[in-house]
């Protein structure tokens, strides 16, 4: 709380008033158009404003100020914890609250208030809509100081999200100090190549602590405790992460009777038929339960390969005596344990949602990573759940144009927009007493490609700042364009705090939506900055200020080649030109068949998005593309013969998920169905080591009379992906 009063301190007073002005813009509208202006975020439940100001200069701490009142009652809405009701008026400031984490709440919200011309008359009131509002930060890959940590903790404060998930150990590295196993720190917690994707890329051994030159760290007991009496005044609670039973690759190079080779460098996941395994996790666990009061626990859960389990004697005798059916229940069987454990010290556990394989433990919590599946399917059987799906709130995921962008992700594509569009809870997804069930939401910041704490700040905000509406703020108030200049209007506030916020894309979204009744496309134009003057060209050239300016959704019946700019006093802002073809072709919603195992496709959008008349964007994950392992095959009934001219579809590359393009793409055509003939085969020319995201279009002309269209796109290695979002038929 105090500090984030020392930051304003430290700063010059021009800062200061800069920051002051971009969280209130006083401007005389009238009064429903005032509101808009009050730029708090998250955006309050319910808000009031009159058109005056109370005059004060800071927010006092409570007692320290007369013009500020603190209030608890203990009456105040008991069913909302973290609510308050802020009200400011002639007679003064009053925050009152059932909880001293209302109050805090309150006081972060005057804050954000605070303008030069004091406070504007406002009447506040608030409550969150989820008890718990995350952000996750993986350390192992990277190692980031606690001074860094507590940098993060203030900013989450201020934006009223109060869950941190520390990422302390994973194959990466071991990054907490544990008395009875020292060697998990002197043995793991340091490498020889600062850059994770070299060091992985080189056989990732680690080095002794001390060893000149090595990268790493981690974090001592008193390190620790510092950060959790930190989190705890900014009523911030840090949930650790100790992995198991896969991720451990570390553990056993210091430890390597704990795997099933007993080997370092050969095992990733604890060998579940030994008891020492379980000893080993309880003692550690046993350490971390004294540093850290979070009622949860994480245990990781995901990704165990399991491979070693099927062959392990001592896991197949646990199996056995257990009447165990598979290693999927072997799994469970571990979890369970843990649980226990962990019931036995006061404590919960939580864990990625791959611990509902094999049936989840009694008590677990799941957190929701893949997709949504996992989130639903624990509630339906009772279990609380985290919803934090990869697709919508990885913020290790590219915020802008990845061919722009540093290589600093493993692919997937979710700006701002993005991840303001999550809903948590579909009310078509489950009941209303399974809907309880949903905690909240959590946001991922893993750090392969991220080694820089400026970067990590990059990648997190503002993102956070949607995040924190979405975990906040109810749905049926939420709106993007409301957001919008709320969002502009705090970059200059997160670069005040001494964060290198991204500053905001000068791209143009171009979204459809396609209307298969009128035959047409309409085309709708936004970008991240507000205000945004954007000019645009349906015929692919390149965009001037005397250019059609956008102001409602573009009609697209046939063809066109969208191009669109930000312009400020007539120049292209950031020099970016947004572009993307839309063709309401000939094959929309004609009837398509695969050819290929059902099992090998990832059927994005559903059987017919290849005929949907859609594009994709940026990533897969934006249910536009679809996936193959190994080739397509596919068949397209035309409905009849008929005269077709033009066939192209287009495939994307991106290597760091193993998406490739494909070998080569043919085209067949036929008249009955059976008997096809080819018209022609283009090779790839992208070069398999690029890794930039790479677009390229394999496109046929010719004259062909024909009624079923049969395109394939071969690969031959069949652990690598292809992806192709339409096929354009003319």
């Amino acid at each position: 709380m105090k500090n984030i009063m020392s930051l304003f301190k430290m700063l010059p007073k021009k800062t200061v008033v800069i920051i002051a002005s971009a969280l209130f813009l006083s401007v005389s509208y009238s009064y429903s158009q005032k509101i808009n202006q009050v730029n708090v975020i998250p955006r309050p439940v319910h808000m009031t404003t009159g058109n005056k100001f109370y005059k004060i200069n800071k927010i006092a701490e409570p007692g320290q100020s007369e013009k500020v009142r603190y209030i608890i009652d203990e009456l105040f809405d008991k069913d909302k914890p973290e609510g308050y009701r802020l009200d400011v008026n002639e007679k003064g400031i009053t925050v009152k609250a059932g909880t001293e984490a209302g109050l805090f709440y309150g006081q972060q919200t005057l804050r954000q208030l605070l303008t030069p011309e004091g406070i504007p008359y406002i009447c506040i009131e608030d409550a969150p809509r989820f008890p718990y509002r995350g952000l996750h930060l993986d350390v192992s890959r990277n190692f980031f100081p606690k001074e860094f940590v507590m940098k993060m903790l203030d900013a989450m404060a201020f934006y009223k999200l109060n869950r941190f998930h520390w990422h302390l150990t994973d194959g990466a590295g071991w990054r907490i100090l544990i008395d009875k196993y020292p060697k998990l720190t002197a043995k793991t917690a340091f490498r020889n190549a600062p850059d994770f994707m070299k060091w992985e890329e080189t056989g990732h051994k680690f080095v002794d602590e001390g060893t000149p030159g090595a990268y790493g760290g981690y974090y001592t007991k008193e390190d620790i405790r510092e950060v959790v009496a930190y989190a705890q005044a900014r009523h911030i609670t840090i949930i650790p992460e100790i992995e198991m039973p896969g991720h451990s690759s570390e553990v056993f190079v210091a430890y390597p009777e704990l795997c099933c080779s007993g080997e370092a460098y050969k095992d990733g996941d604890y060998c579940i038929g030994n008891e020492d395994s379980f000893i080993f996790i309880e003692n550690v666990l046993a350490e971390v339960i004294e540093l850290f009061p979070s009622e949860y626990i994480h245990i990781g859960g995901d990704e165990a390969s399991k491979r070693a389990w099927k062959t392990c004697p001592k896991c197949l005798k646990r199996m056995k005596e257990e009447g165990l059916q598979d290693v999927d229940e072997l799994q469970s069987y571990m979890i369970r344990r843990i649980e226990n454990f962990l019931h036995s010290k006061g404590r919960k556990l939580i864990g990625w949602d791959e611990i509902l394989e094999g049936g989840i433990a009694p008590d677990a919590t799941v957190m929701s990573w893949q997709d949504e599946k996992g989130g639903i399917k624990a509630a339906r059987l009772g279990h609380d759940a985290v919803m934090t799906p990869q697709n919508y709130l990885y913020f290790d995921f590219y915020v802008a144009d990845p061919r722009a962008e540093p290589y600093s992700a493993i692919g997937g594509y979710t700006p701002p927009k993005r991840v303001y569009s999550y809903n948590p809870v579909l009310a078509d997804s489950l009941t209303e007493a399974e809907r309880k069930h949903i905690i909240g939401v959590q946001a991922n910041t893993w750090t392969e490609y991220i080694p820089t704490t400026e970067h990590a700040e990059y990648m997190i905000f503002p993102r956070a700042l949607a995040l924190s509406e979405v975990a906040w703020s109810p749905q049926e108030t939420r709106s993007w364009e409301d957001f919008k200049p709320r969002m502009n209007a705090h970059i200059p506030v997160l670069l005040g705090m001494g964060i290198n916020a991204f500053p905001l894309s000068c791209d143009i979204d171009i979204a459809m939506q396609v209307d298969t009744i009128n035959k047409q496309i309409a085309v709708m134009l936004d970008a991240e900055k507000d205000p945004a003057e954007i000019h645009y060209t349906t015929d692919g050239s390149i965009p001037t200020a005397s250019s059609s300016l956008y102001k409602y959704p573009v009609i697209v019946k046939d063809s066109a080649v969208i191009k669109a700019a930000i312009f400020k006093d007539g120049k292209i802002q950031g020099g970016k030109i947004s572009e993307k073809r839309i063709d309401y072709h000939r094959g929309i919603n004609k009837p398509i068949r695969y050819n290929n195992e059902l099992s090998s496709r990832y059927m994005a959008g559903g059987i017919n998005a290849l005929l949907d008349g859609y594009r994709g964007g940026w990533t897969y994950y934006d249910d536009r593309w679809q996936g193959y392992t190994s080739s397509l095959d596919c068949i397209i009934d035309m409905g009849e013969t008929t005269d077709i001219h033009r066939v192209s579809s287009r495939f994307l590359q991106l290597t760091g998920p193993s998406v490739f393009q494909p070998q080569q793409v043919e085209l067949l055509t036929s008249t009955d169905g059976e008997n096809f003939l080819s018209q022609g085969i283009i090779p790839s020319t992208v070069s398999r080591d690029e890794k930039k995201l790479t677009f390229k279009d394999y496109t046929f002309t010719g004259n062909w009379k024909a009624r079923y269209i049969r395109l394939k796109a071969k690969e031959d290695n069949g652990h690598i992906f292809i992806f192709t979002d339409e096929i354009v038929i003319w």
